[in-house]
């Protein structure tokens, strides 16, 4: 089992489960589609750690980045997700300009 720390929380992997699947289980906002590593809309920021592909990976990711969906962790992970409860802060959040 490996450690994985988010913004809202740490967490120990089950066997057997992807990181994807962890983070779903742990209530935390994930966006994906495939959950095979093709579309890659899965990807999330890594702070610090390093996973290993249970397959490899078909959508381009950056340095830095991992699809949760297809990898687990090697050791402990950091990770820059947030869980559904977190509010987006206000200075992110947007408000429509109707020009009135």
């Amino acid at each position: 089992m490996s450690l994985v720390i988010t913004r809202s929380k740490s967490f120990n992997l089950q066997t057997g489960e992807t990181l994807l699947e962890g983070l779903e289980r742990t209530g935390h906002q994930v966006e994906y589609q495939c959950r095979s590593g093709y579309c890659g809309s899965c990807r999330t920021r890594v702070i610090s750690g390093e996973v290993r592909y249970l397959t490899e990976p078909l959508a381009y990711i950056f340095s830095g980045e991992v699809l949760p969906c297809c990898c687990v962790p090697v050791d402990t992970l950091s990770i820059d997700i947030a869980t559904e409860k977190e509010e987006i802060p206000s200075y992110l959040a947007v408000e429509p300009d109707f020009g009135f």
